[in-house]
């Protein structure tokens, strides 16, 4: 069950990143995210969730002051637009007909 929670989280912060216009958020705004879709986890966890989405190369990561900004990379942007899959994040669902 661990794992499932991790890869709908990984995929609801690629989501999040995807629908924001410059393509970034702080670490404090995906865990208010997240608690929306009842994932409450700490703010230590969501960043661990943003180092593994680092290390496969769907974020980039810049510390600014205590918080941490993710940024959309380009091949977080095509799992979520469904162009590739990401080992470790959940497959989004097909579009609706």
């Amino acid at each position: 069950m661990r794992d499932i929670i991790r890869e709908d989280a990984r995929l609801i912060i690629l989501r999040e990143l995807h629908a924001q216009s410059n393509y970034s958020l702080n670490d404090s705004l995906l865990q208010q995210v997240l608690e929306n879709f009842g994932i409450a986890k700490s703010r230590d966890w969501v960043r661990e969730e943003l180092n593994y989405l680092a290390e496969v190369g769907a974020i980039e990561k810049t510390a600014v002051g205590s918080v941490v900004v993710a940024t959309l990379r380009p091949k977080g942007g095509e799992h979520v637009e469904r162009r590739m899959v990401i080992t470790g994040v959940k497959r989004p669902s097909p579009p609706e007909a």
